[in-house]
């Protein structure tokens, strides 16, 4: 028998453990956010691990059978309903990973819409927002943001256009991705059939209509960053958008801070971040936000 360790592998940040798990929840878990500044609530609608993308630093591992196929509307409902009591009462910071949660942090941020695959393709998309309103509203949380974690994919199908109308109702704020300025490394990073012409639209046309915040993971790929070129062509994708009427309150730029399925996936360094942070800033005026990766403090 081997003698224990006087070293222990120190525990990982929180922000680097976004298990879609809790307990025996199958739909509703809990994550400390480094983009929200505090516990997010998140709601998988896909546990079936389905997606209309397979982004190479995806930490999905969709080589598994999902245990869970479908969404049952009235046990998600019921966990959301526990774990909104679980967060505001401060019971979850009592015991287990969060209970070393510093204190500016507990707090309830939102409830996002996000999971194991792309949120907006669950078929009754617009009923499931408005019933996570109402639930909000009757746990008196208002104020609580309620987040749209997308590929905008499909905001150009009718019922997922209700439910961004839903969203504007209730706090509601969309982060749609955007991590590319070229049609050949947008597929590269997405792998999807789906044409990145079909993704800027929908993005300016939802941005239309209210404010957006844009999501962009850049990352190393095979020991390489995105070129200089393709960061330049991301600045003129952004530009595009406002200039077509489209309103972007945020830009996040961050890297990879779980482990990714794609081995040949590696975060960037802190200073690769802020450059292309600066760059972004200095092309198009937008403010920016950024998020170092796994080996970040």
């Amino acid at each position: 028998m081997s003698a224990p360790s006087t070293n222990p592998t120190p525990a990982l940040p929180l922000h680097t453990q976004h298990e879609r798990s809790y307990e025996q929840n199958r739909f509703v878990y809990p994550v400390l956010s480094r983009r929200s500044g505090g516990i997010s609530i998140g709601i998988n609608l896909n546990p079936d691990k389905v997606c209309n993308f397979d982004c190479i630093y995806c930490q999905v591992d969709r080589t598994r059978t999902a245990e869970t196929t479908f969404v049952d509307t009235s046990d998600m409902l019921a966990e959301l309903d526990a774990m909104l009591t679980l967060v505001t009462s401060g019971e979850l910071f009592a015991s287990g990973k969060f209970r070393d949660t510093p204190a500016a942090l507990r707090r309830l941020n939102d409830i996002a819409f996000s999971g194991d695959g792309e949120p907006t393709t669950y078929r009754n998309f617009d009923s499931i927002v408005a019933s996570v309103a109402e639930l909000k509203r009757r746990n008196g949380l208002d104020d609580v943001k309620l987040v749209l974690i997308t590929n905008a994919s499909m905001f150009h199908r009718p019922h997922v256009a209700a439910g961004l109308a839903i969203l504007d109702q209730n706090e509601g704020e969309i982060w749609a991705k955007l991590e590319s300025g070229t049609e050949e490394y947008y597929h590269k990073i997405e792998r999807t059939r789906i044409p990145f012409r079909q993704i800027l639209d929908n993005i300016t046309g939802a941005a239309r209509v209210r404010p957006l915040v844009i999501q962009s993971l850049f990352m190393h790929v095979e020991g390489e960053p995105p070129s200089t070129e393709e960061i330049a062509a991301f600045c003129d994708r952004l530009r595009e958008i406002r200039l077509a009427g489209g309103k972007l309150k945020l830009v996040q730029i961050y890297t990879v801070a779980r482990q990714p399925a794609e081995s040949f996936v590696s975060p960037l360094s802190d200073a690769e971040v802020d450059a292309i942070a600066e760059k972004v800033r200095s092309q198009t005026g937008l403010e920016t936000a950024v998020f170092y990766g796994a080996a970040a403090p």
